[in-house]
């Protein structure tokens, strides 16, 4: 979620729904015009604000406008973006469900953090403020998003991180919220004859920290999503949605290429699987999130939106 972004386009788009020409029409072309869609997915369908990062600094009215013209109804944003968006996702009827917090809120870790927050805690911001920020805008999640290389150590160290997000999850329960962990690849990796992930799942309690499971990366650290799903049955509330390009190897870093993230439907996972299991293990809330996009974003978020309403999500 927080890698520092970079720029690409992709040599070749692999199936009809979204053409060469679709993803070469500039930003401002594309906010200029966009088709209007109704909102025919079956349940109201999120997308991830970090999909649109380059866009909302100059152009958050028309990115927004122009992803709910596309049909989604839902978004998940991030705590430093809300005074911008929320007031703009009510008006064009995107419901802000969830938001992505500060890790070093929670752990401390702000010298892990320190080309984001170079002076170290921005002044008066602590983990209660943000939870009570997002209470009072109606979130019904506050989620921590990533952990840094540099603070990925021994599995104490994830034992201990565990027992932060715990204390996270019960402030965030009283303030009527739930708590959520989102995971990426590097969690799945061995580490000391276990994994990070088996201390999370071990540790975590169920009440207080939920996950939100990102399908590309669960399926990147070589796993299935649908088996991960059985496995935390009622502990997963929220779902990342973005396709695997052919060929990618099982990989427990971030540090893939541009190419391997495609729209869904663009690539090898089985998103009708997936989504037919999701309801049952508990999941209430799906988002498409694209990392590395062609280059106009929302056309991205059009691609999958339609992937999804062929499948009758």
């Amino acid at each position: 979620m927080y890698r520092k972004p970079t720029q690409h386009i992709y040599n070749q788009l692999v199936t009809n729904p979204l053409t060469r020409r679709d993803a070469g029409k500039t930003l401002l072309t594309g906010l200029a015009a966009g088709p209007v869609l109704s909102a025919a997915t079956q349940r109201p369908l999120g997308f991830q604000l970090y999909t649109v990062r380059r866009l909302i600094p100059a152009h958050a009215r028309g990115t927004l406008e122009r992803v709910a013209q596309i049909g989604y109804r839902e978004i998940e944003t991030s705590r430093a973006d809300n005074a911008v968006v929320l007031p703009l996702s009510k008006e064009f009827g995107l419901n802000a469900v969830s938001t992505h917090v500060d890790t070093p809120l929670v752990t401390g870790n702000w010298g892990a953090w320190k080309e984001s927050f170079p002076k170290g805690a921005p002044a008066g911001l602590t983990f209660e403020k943000a939870v009570d920020d997002a209470a009072a805008a109606g979130f019904q999640y506050v989620v921590v998003a990533y952990l840094m290389p540099a603070e990925r150590g021994s599995l104490d160290t994830f034992r201990r991180y565990a027992d932060q997000f715990n204390k996270a999850g019960e402030t965030v329960r009283k303030a009527g919220m739930q708590f959520c962990y989102h995971h990426h690849a590097f969690e799945f990796g061995p580490k000391e004859g276990s994994r990070p992930i088996d201390v999370f799942v071990e540790r975590f309690d169920p009440k207080l920290v939920k996950f939100e499971m990102d399908v590309f990366w669960v399926s990147v650290a070589g796993q299935d999503p649908v088996e991960l799903l059985k496995q935390w049955q009622g502990r997963v509330a929220l779902m990342h949605l973005k396709d695997k390009a052919p060929g990618v190897k099982v990989h427990y870093a971030e540090n893939l290429p541009p190419g391997a993230f495609r729209e869904v439907g663009f690539g090898v996972i089985d998103f009708k699987r997936i989504l037919a299991a999701a309801p049952d293990a508990g999941v209430q809330h799906y988002f498409v999130e694209q990392d590395e996009v062609a280059e106009d974003p929302v056309e991205s978020l059009r691609a999958s939106y339609r992937t999804l309403e062929g499948l009758k999500f």
